[in-house]
């Protein structure tokens, strides 16, 4: 009789629904495609620990550094569709990376969209030494002397908000770029930089121990962790908002099932008591429940690419 191999066997039909019955069957993996420490990763690491009390499954950690995040955005499409595999990612990762890089995916048509996570505005930051008191000021000053500003790498949130600010206002900066906005902040607490567009959860220690100068959170809504800011609406240049939103997709094909699993994960997740203090005390506004779901996901991340692409192609800025 002739040996057969067992990979040529015929396998019993195992259909999508069921295996998302089974789901999840061993741990799943975040792929956080920037270093240990950012707040990225930071924001991962406080969701995997509900999420795994949620899901009944060990959930780890996955730092894929490189390419301002594309290496590990790119990780996560090519995985299985399987659940197993899901990407962190925010609006440098899934929107400007598109209008900078020639990237080996689609950041809307190879992933399924599982749910915003939290809204984290930036906010605008000098040194100490700037005579400016206000947002107002502020403008002028820079306006008058040619402000430095850093930024966190070449086509980074930092960067498209300089851009955005010199598109408002007119003024011309230079740009100081930085291997991440952890050095950029370290030089505008020393005074080596005039500005900086940041992040909150980074700059607020520093504003709350006096080593830099808060002037406006650039986002509709004042922070909870720093009600005294006020927002740009009031400070005088509305509609100046960037915030670093954070979201979790999955490769595109992920079982309906599967991805409805871990919508109500991150639902359950974000409605955590501890989960929305340790958030808010980082400057992160988690979005409202009708807000939390694929389907809003999906035409947020749209709207967004939609606003951002010709702002960035227009100051043609190119990748490193």
């Amino acid at each position: 009789m002739p040996h057969t191999n067992p990979r040529n066997r015929a396998l019993p039909a195992v259909s999508p629904k069921a295996w998302a019955q089974d789901y999840p069957a061993r741990p799943i993996t975040i792929v956080v495609p920037f270093a240990a420490g950012g707040p990225t990763d930071t924001l991962a690491r406080i969701l995997a620990e509900r999420l795994a009390a949620s899901l009944k499954q060990t959930v780890v950690i996955e730092n894929t550094v490189g390419a301002a995040g594309s290496i590990g955005v790119n990780r996560v499409a090519r995985a299985s569709p399987d659940g197993y595999t899901v990407s962190i990612g925010h609006l440098g990762t899934h929107v400007i990376n598109g209008a900078i890089y020639p990237l080996q995916y689609d950041l809307l048509t190879d992933f399924e969209p599982v749910g915003l996570i939290a809204d984290h505005p930036s906010i605008v930051v000098s040194r100490n030494a700037v005579p400016a008191r206000d947002l107002q000021e502020l403008i002028v000053w820079a306006k008058s002397n040619g402000a430095s500003v850093g930024t966190s790498g070449i086509g980074a949130v930092t960067h498209v908000a300089g851009i955005q600010f010199q598109n408002l206002t007119g003024a011309q900066l230079r740009y100081v770029p930085y291997r991440g906005a952890g050095p950029a902040l370290q030089d505008l607490v020393a005074g080596q930089i005039d500005l900086l567009f940041d992040q909150a959860s980074n700059s607020l220690p520093h504003i709350r121990g006096n080593r830099i100068r808060a002037y406006a959170v650039m986002d509709k809504r004042r922070l909870a962790a720093a009600p005294d800011i006020p927002t740009v609406d009031e400070a005088g240049m509305p509609n100046f908002y960037i915030s670093v939103w954070h979201a979790l997709w999955v490769p595109k094909g992920t079982p309906k099932a599967t991805v409805a699993r871990l919508n109500a994960a991150l639902v359950e997740t974000l409605d955590d008591a501890n989960v929305r203090a340790r958030l808010a005390d980082l400057g992160q506004q988690i979005w409202p429940r009708d807000q939390q779901t694929p389907e809003a996901l999906l035409a947020f991340h749209q709207s967004e690419i939609a606003k951002w692409w010709p702002i960035v192609k227009a100051a043609n800025i190119r990748g490193e």
